[in-house]
């Protein structure tokens, strides 16, 4: 069963990671079991034991049954969690239509609803224009400097 887990250390068997997934975790006060990995920053996804995510890991000791074609999803939200009773295993169509979408783009333009869909745009039109802006005037500077270097004779 942990050989279907990718990246993760073939020297591994169920116990071992098991106690080295226990000795690298904290337990929290909101019941999470937060786990520090190759990365120094808290709450991100963290990488143990070769370069296997540490909740597919988890998942695979902790609970059983791990399915590859599946993925490993947080129920609490907490990225670098591994507590058992936080990890259920999802189809990604199912983690997609989980996924809330920001009502800003990251300039802070409010984004515009999509009437075909009824979901956000995903360019922001705004930040769309300024782009084809910069874009037109790149363009133009380079027509400008060929014209410009067309009229001198090569040495």
């Amino acid at each position: 069963m942990l050989s279907q887990v990718t990246g993760l250390s073939r020297h591994f068997t169920e116990e071992t990671l098991r106690a080295y997934l226990l000795c690298r975790a904290v337990r929290r006060d909101d019941g999470c079991l937060v786990v520090r990995g190759y990365g120094s920053r808290r709450g991100v996804h963290q990488k143990l034991a070769g370069r296997a995510w540490a909740h597919v890991a988890a998942f695979a000791v902790f609970v059983g049954g791990y399915d590859p074609a599946l993925e490993v999803r947080h129920l609490c939200g907490v990225p670098d969690c591994i507590e058992p009773t936080h990890l259920r295993q999802v189809t990604h169509a199912e983690t997609c239509r989980g996924r809330r979408q920001r009502s800003t783009c990251r300039n802070g333009h409010d984004r515009e609803v999509d009437p075909a869909t009824g979901r956000y745009r995903k360019v922001c039109r705004i930040c769309n224009r300024d782009a084809q802006q910069r874009w037109r005037a790149r363009q133009a500077a380079r027509v400008a400097e060929a014209r410009a270097g067309a009229g001198r004779p090569t040495p």
